[in-house]
């Protein structure tokens, strides 16, 4: 997808955002989500993109910060979720931070509508400082929701964003590992049919125990949580003569009265 496509699909994103089925993810995510980052520790976070949901909330780090696209409008710039005043407009691709100068980064459904996914990874990485944290909500395509997605596009009525390239978990951890961000845990959450009306997703809050515990794969959305890793470092030093010195030989000793006779 180019720039403007991605723009594009990140405003249909906000949009569906605001159905049923939309608050329905939202309220999982942001529960997931509390859990999640509420023993994070460190001094920095930024959450990227979706600003309809607060996924810092339940951090305690001193310096955090909402971020939205360069072309969002002016309503999305100004207020998120809470209330909260988005304080960073940016391009996902080209982040405004140091190298190596935050402690956890949190991208709500930005790989999937991002005009180069593998680019802003490769920011993220970047930003992240050795052992810093990452977490990654997606649409899961193997899922229910995947499948009647698949349908839609055929038929003209999509359940989802259309222009959303949606990514296996699978695929995603090949990426993360590739920059090596290792994959800790994957949490699957939303397993109730695509309905479109909230009164039919609240008379499936039932199949959420049911889906955790019979077809945890399955569920419509997950949350994966990633560490930057780094690897060691051996340290060079000069070619030291390792070899063990030879013991001196023992000298008998003599008597002086002997000497002088």
């Amino acid at each position: 997808m180019d720039s403007a496509v991605s723009e594009k699909s990140i405003i249909a994103l906000d949009r569906w955002l605001q159905s049923p089925a939309g608050a329905y993810v939202r309220a999982w995510e942001q529960a997931c989500l509390d859990e999640l980052t509420a023993d994070i520790f460190g001094f920095n976070a930024v959450q990227i993109g979706v600003p309809q949901i607060d996924a810092l909330a339940a951090n305690r780090m001193p310096n955090k910060w909402q971020a939205a696209t360069r072309t969002s409008t002016a309503s999305e710039l100004s207020i998120a979720a809470g209330g909260k005043q988005i304080a960073v407009a940016l391009d996902f691709a080209e982040l405004p931070f140091a190298s190596q100068s935050l402690d956890l980064v949190v991208l709500p459904h930005v790989l999937e509508f991002a005009a180069e996914p593998h680019q802003v990874l490769r920011e993220v990485e970047r930003v992240l400082i050795p052992e810093g944290q990452l977490i990654i909500c997606g649409f899961n395509p193997a899922s229910m929701w995947g499948v009647r997605q698949g349908m839609g596009r055929i038929t003209s009525s999509a359940y989802l964003p259309t222009a959303g390239e949606f990514i296996s978990l699978p695929r995603l951890k090949d990426w993360l590992k590739l920059l090596n961000l290792g994959a800790t845990r994957s949490h699957f959450g939303c397993y109730a049919p695509p309905f479109r009306t909230t009164q039919w997703l609240n008379r499936f809050d039932f199949v959420e125990g049911a889906g955790q515990r019979w077809w945890p794969y399955l569920g419509a959305v997950y949350i994966v949580h990633a560490i930057k890793r780094v690897k060691g470092m051996n340290i060079i030093g000069p070619a030291w003569n390792k070899k063990p010195g030879k013991a001196p030989k023992a000298v008998p000793a003599t008597n002086r009265n002997e000497r002088n006779k």
